[in-house]
């Protein structure tokens, strides 16, 4: 409160009125705040109680989004643990049938099978001796032995190559 400095003798008996230092200006042409600072005031009363309840409904939200996104991953999990051991059944089976086609292959190659198979099949006959030729060929060995120098040019690289070229 501001008090007015002492004027002097005062003739009424009431006391007189203290007065602020300030006061604010009003606008004639704006509306009242009265009604508007109840209902603001009413508002932000209603905003403090929705808060704790909007934040309990996005906090229950966020932990349904959570344990949604957890059993969905486990979902996939669980399906590619499956394809796998799926997979392994599958090569399993198909290790065994390859197993037995080998086998089978294995008996039906003797020389006895190709043969009745080549007569069945083909048409084959075996050679008789009008059909054979025999033919002599000399002892002489055709084979060359490797030089020792064309060994020794390979193993050489590119310089000594090229020093060598200029030996020459």
């Amino acid at each position: 409160m501001a008090y007015q400095k002492y004027q002097g003798y005062q003739y009424e008996t009431s006391p007189r009125k203290l007065q602020p230092e300030f006061e604010p200006k009003t606008n004639p042409y704006q509306k009242k705040k009265s009604s508007v600072k109840k209902q603001n005031n009413v508002k932000k009363q209603v905003k403090s109680q929705i808060k704790p309840k909007q934040k309990a409904i996005i906090y229950i939200a966020i932990g349904f989004a959570i344990l949604f996104a957890i059993s969905y991953q486990n979902s996939l999990i669980t399906e590619s643990f499956n394809k796998k051991e799926e997979l392994k059944t599958n090569l399993g089976s198909i290790e065994k049938e390859n197993e037995q086609l080998k086998i089978n292959i294995e008996k039906t190659l003797n020389l006895n099978n190709v043969e009745q198979s080549a007569k069945e099949m083909l048409g084959m006959q075996k050679l008789s001796n009008a059909q054979k030729i025999y033919i002599n060929l000399p002892k002489k060995d055709y084979i060359e032995s490797a030089n020792e120098e064309k060994i020794l040019e390979e193993n050489l690289n590119i310089f000594e190559k090229i020093m060598n070229i200029f030996k020459k």
